[in-house]
């Protein structure tokens, strides 16, 4: 970098929808995203929803030629699906797992077993920081109950960027945000770290209308979801910024369109983003900025610190309910040890309840015991996170406004 008056860069971002046995035609599709990536020598690869490591193991080898360093991400109890490949190599690699992740008991979505996680890689070429990040599924957009989660782990990832990003020239950010380009949560992660959208500063476009990477023409997604979007939706990015003695600049922008040549399938259920950046060094440092500091910013903080309050105020109210239900269980436990030692000790002239019927109450009780403890257990924990960033927003909002 230090002899060359610019680097072109070319990053390749994909939520690759890999879920082991779940996932439609995963296998072959995989072997065509390695074939795409192999073909196009791009110099970094953001991968998502990589479930499998056998699948990270298959694409390390297949492009140990064009890609020879890489890096897998492993958080939760089936993994993050977050993996890199660069030209370049990496020094350096750190795992951030958000401390809010949707709800174990909601198995349909299965977001909290994953461990939804952003991965930091710091590579050789101009200190380049580039992090590939998923974000909680939206799933519902008229009743986003993950709406407060999601927040939460989009200022958690503003605040990861602005802590790490010190020692870095160039900051870069690939993946699945779930969320629009309107959105409080994007609104509020730009404005916060400064991070541009390559859409937005693309000087060339190529791909699906509005840069969209979940479309109604792709076979695997699902249509009813897209029904009041009928040209798809943008959750997939590519953010930057530089930070010290360099500027960067998105020279060209482009997302996959359909299926994968030569094939009737596309690499995934999203669309690809592809992003070519030339990045220059400046003469003088112009050191790190915190974003856009003006109303804008003290309007989205406010905006996420109210949707962060109603998301406590309801995690308030489940910890209650699963708590009243544990004490009624333990009571209804209390009362039948009362009854049994009576029948025991010859108070009663017969046990009130069937044997049998009176085991399997016992039983149930025990079972709602230990699951509405563990509920109020897991919601206290959802209050402190809610309650402690909301009181983080507070202070960032404070101290906005009272800049001059």
């Amino acid at each position: 970098m230090e002899g060359e008056p610019t680097l072109r860069l070319r990053i390749f971002d994909l939520n690759c929808w890999a879920i082991r046995y779940l996932s439609k035609r995963r296998r072959e599709r995989m072997w065509l995203i390695g074939d795409k990536l192999r073909q196009e020598g791009f110099d970094l690869v953001l991968l998502q929803e990589v479930w499998s490591e056998q699948d990270y193991s298959d694409l390390r080898v297949k492009l140990a030629g064009c890609y020879p360093f890489s890096h897998y991400f492993r958080s939760g109890v089936i993994g993050s699906g977050l993996c890199v490949f660069s030209r370049f190599p990496i020094l350096d690699t750190l795992l951030y797992q958000y401390s809010l992740n949707g709800y174990p008991y909601m198995l349909q979505h299965g977001d909290w077993f994953c461990g939804k996680s952003v991965g930091l890689s710091l590579g050789v070429t101009a200190l380049l920081l580039s992090l590939s990040v998923q974000l909680h599924a939206e799933y519902c957009r008229e009743k986003d109950a993950y709406l407060p989660h999601r927040l939460v782990q989009a200022w958690e990832l503003a605040q990861f960027i602005r802590h790490t990003s010190k020692a870095a020239d160039v900051v870069l950010l690939g993946g699945d945000l779930n969320m629009h380009p309107e959105d409080a949560g994007i609104r509020l992660l730009r404005g916060w770290t400064g991070l541009r959208d390559a859409f937005a500063e693309a000087t060339r476009f190529e791909g699906c209308k509005n840069g969209c990477t979940l479309v109604p023409d792709n076979c695997f997604t699902d249509k009813s979801e897209l029904l009041p979007f009928p040209l798809g939706i943008r959750i997939d990015y590519i953010l930057y910024k530089a930070i010290s003695s360099f500027t960067v600049k998105c020279e060209e922008l482009k997302t996959t369109t359909g299926p994968a040549p030569g094939t009737d399938i596309p690499f995934s259920d999203h669309e690809a983003v592809m992003a070519t950046l030339h990045i220059q060094r400046q003469g003088q440092p112009v050191g790190a900025t915190l974003g856009t500091a003006d109303l804008a910013l003290v309007d989205v903080v406010a905006e996420a610190r109210t949707e962060v309050g109603v998301g406590l105020r309801a995690a308030q109210r489940q910890r209650y309910s699963a708590g009243r239900m544990a004490v009624l269980a333990l009571l209804l436990l209390l009362l039948q040890a009362v009854a049994a030692l009576g029948t025991v000790a010859g108070l009663g002239t017969e046990q009130p309840f069937p044997k049998l019927s009176f085991c399997l109450l016992a039983l149930l009780a025990l079972g709602v015991l230990v699951l509405a403890t563990g509920l109020h257990v897991f919601h206290t924990m959802e209050v402190k996170m809610l309650h402690g960033t909301e009181d983080q927003m507070w202070m960032a909002l404070r101290a906005l406004q009272e800049r001059p």
